[in-house]
């Protein structure tokens, strides 16, 4: 039974990081029409970001939840960067280009090479950490329980989850929201409709950005990072917005924990005489979602067709 509930704290944290970058994919696929395969290096320039920020804010004295103040701040800075790359972007490069969604595509396969390549020059090929030391288990937890639950694990699935809860509000309760509702549902009906459809594409790439930002920090604090983290992590996401409904919001997010938990989970498999180890877990975790999607072609929230 502890070993389960390890797989499933375990399965808890990096679902943490699969559903903000899938949600981010997801809301910029559904309104910008197009696969963005740029998605996972906008996580490595949030890893980067913070990277950057923790030294000039690591004077700010203080901790929460066992982490120092500076990297709440790290984080914040991150996600704007994340943000700010992913707005220049579509200022510069998409916005300009008069091409359909597969041009669109294969554009941001080299937008994707060019991110990758600063970074790289930038910070160079190897291997960076955060610097944070790493606290012990939550105290009792694992003597009652036999699970090991560290504090920074606690603040990477408490922040998501309360960057989710923002979406949500952001989604259903305020204009901004119900404009991007609209432009997902019908992008010509909400132009002729007075919508500044221009404007909503890049709040769009603000809020996709900025997620996949935070996803890209929370990466840097559980391992370490290099310039293609986030691209290594590209297919598993992709594969979380597939399961949950290609251009589902609220489908990624579920698409995004059951990828999460089944990666987790298949080292468990050895224990019960499938010899299947860690290595195979992203495998494991593909096989999953094309036997659900074998089941429901459109995926978990996806629309059927009619």
């Amino acid at each position: 039974m502890s070993s389960l509930l390890q797989y499933f704290v375990n399965g808890l944290v990096f679902s943490s990081i699969i559903v903000l970058g899938s949600v981010g994919l997801s809301i910029v696929y559904s309104i910008a029409d197009f696969a963005n395969f740029a998605h996972g290096d906008t996580l490595t320039i949030g890893a980067y970001g913070a990277l950057v920020a923790l030294p000039t804010l690591s004077g700010i004295g203080g901790e929460l939840l066992g982490l120092p103040l500076g990297f709440y701040g790290a984080l914040l800075v991150g996600m704007a960067l994340a943000a700010a790359v992913a707005v220049a972007t579509e200022l510069v490069i998409y916005r300009p280009l008069d091409t359909d969604a597969i041009g669109m595509l294969i554009t941001s396969i080299g937008v994707a090479f060019v991110y990758r390549a600063v970074l790289q020059a930038g910070f160079g090929a190897d291997f960076r950490s955060y610097g944070i030391e790493r606290s012990g288990p939550i105290p009792g937890i694992e003597s009652a329980l036999g699970v090991t639950i560290t504090e920074r694990s606690v603040v990477m699935v408490v922040c998501a989850l309360v960057l989710v809860v923002g979406l949500h509000a952001l989604l259903q309760y305020t204009t901004l929201g119900r404009k991007m509702r609209a432009m997902s549902d019908n992008p010509e009906l909400a132009r002729v409709s007075g919508i500044r459809t221009d404007r909503v594409l890049l709040a769009t790439w603000v809020v996709g950005a900025a997620l996949a930002g935070a996803g890209g920090v929370f990466l840097g604090l559980s391992s370490s990072i290099d310039p293609r983290t986030g691209f290594d992590l590209l297919l598993v996401i992709f594969a979380a917005v597939i399961l949950g409904g290609i251009g589902s919001v609220y489908g990624a997010m579920a698409g995004g924990f059951a990828i999460g938990m089944v990666h987790e989970f298949t080292p468990g498999l050895t224990e019960v005489g499938i010899p299947i180890g860690t290595d195979y877990a992203t495998a494991v975790a593909f096989v999953i979602m094309v036997i659900i999607l074998l089941v429901r072609p459109s995926g978990i929230a996806g629309r059927e067709p009619t």
